[in-house]
């Protein structure tokens, strides 16, 4: 069973306010990891001795495309918080064609090989990665013309709003998948998200869907919510553990 995390993004009102206070507050929903979004101006020496403190980990962050210029900095932050996985995604625009697609994938498979052994690099998909482009979906290009990068996917995005069978999707790409964002929805464009077990989702087919050995993480996010976000973030974690689907520290 993997460890539950937050992708922090979500909480990102409360943590422009006061960051320090939204991670106790996720420590003490339970959940064992935190995933980062940017540390709202404080130093990740700072913020490695809270988590220290409140019993977090660092599952992973999103973060830029790492270039000669920045990859430096970024390793060093990702070695200060602890985390292994960097993440990020691209446009629309970059999943409209096969080159535009290639174009993506030579970028992030160029990037990959900047980074030492032990760090990886993921992709983050949205919704227009599952589109198809000359019938095949826009993210299995993507993956196969990249293969040293790895899925963090996505999976209410990687529905695009039921058109993509997401079980069936993960089955095929399971052991390049070490995470999975948890978010759910009514699968409807434009409308807000729910906490995860209160939507659309089919959550526990696709959690089983992916390889054991593989998944590292359980990721909740909920790009924006109709209901309170930090009750819903709370909702989400007691949901994953009370279902058996991921681990908590409560």
């Amino acid at each position: 069973m993997a460890p539950v995390s937050v992708q922090l993004y979500s909480v990102r009102d409360e943590a422009a306010k006061d960051f320090i206070g939204v991670l106790k507050k996720i420590a003490g929903f339970g959940y064992q990891g935190v995933e980062f979004a940017g540390l709202h101006g404080h130093s990740p020496t700072e913020i490695r001795k809270v988590l220290d403190d409140l019993g977090l980990v660092a599952s992973s962050a999103h973060v830029g495309l790492p270039t000669r210029e920045n990859v430096g900095e970024m390793l060093d932050t990702a070695r200060m918080l602890g985390y292994s996985m960097m993440i990020t995604g691209k446009g629309g625009d970059d999943f409209k064609t096969l080159d535009a697609i290639g174009r993506a994938a030579d970028a992030f498979q160029s990037a990959a090989v900047l980074l030492p052994k032990g760090v990886r690099l993921g992709y983050h998909n949205h919704w227009w990665e599952f589109d198809r482009v000359d019938g095949r979906l826009g993210l299995d290009l993507f993956l196969e013309r990249a293969p040293g990068i790895f899925s963090q996917l996505d999976v209410y995005w990687a529905s695009n709003f039921g058109a993509v069978d997401v079980v069936k999707f993960l089955a095929d790409h399971k052991k390049r998948t070490p995470s999975l964002h948890i978010k759910d929805g009514p699968l409807v464009r434009d409308q807000p998200h729910t906490a995860v077990g209160k939507g659309k989702m089919n959550i526990p087919a696709i959690v089983k869907a992916a390889d054991p050995k593989t998944l590292k993480w359980l990721v909740v996010e909920l790009d924006d919510c109709a209901t309170d976000m930090m009750t819903a973030v709370k909702e989400s974690y007691e949901y994953l553990t009370k279902q058996g689907l991921g681990e908590g520290n409560r």
